[in-house]
């Protein structure tokens, strides 16, 4: 009984010290709610969609397939979600999902790696839709 007692404090013990860990990494990276505005990712993501992205050190790779906010060149307040096409150490290619609807790197060439704000890594909105944002693998 006192075994069982103690393996379940040490496991819920391990599991607050993992949140804890992982609220503090995002808080050190920085965070950003973004509300998705337009088309150019159905179907993946709806306008009205609610992502959390997560700031990424300059260094960290990108993969293809990885979803990015990225500062819109028309309008740098702004950031545009968009998947990564293609990446380099200097150069991300990134498109939408729905190319009719997109303004991406088609239009105004690959964008600077310095600039990619973060990944987005969850919608937390809607409900019924909520989860992990995860990479699609190419040809998927």
């Amino acid at each position: 009984m006192r075994a069982a007692f103690f393996a379940s404090a040490l496991l819920a013990g391990l599991v607050t010290v993992g949140i804890g860990l992982g609220v503090l990494v995002a808080v050190r990276l920085g965070t950003r709610r973004i509300v998705v505005e337009g088309r150019s990712m159905l179907p993946t993501f709806e306008p009205g969609d609610r992502l959390l992205v997560v700031r990424i050190p300059r260094r960290w790779p990108l993969g293809r397939g990885a979803v990015v906010a990225v500062p819109d060149p028309r309008m740098p307040d702004r950031l545009l979600v968009k998947r990564v096409e293609a990446a380099s150490s200097r150069l991300v290619t990134v498109t939408g999902d729905n190319p009719s609807e997109s303004t991406d790197s088609r239009s105004f060439g690959p964008v600077d790696r310095a600039t990619v704000w973060g990944r987005a890594c969850y919608r937390y909105a809607p409900r019924a839709r909520r989860g992990w944002v995860r990479r699609r693998t190419p040809g998927a």
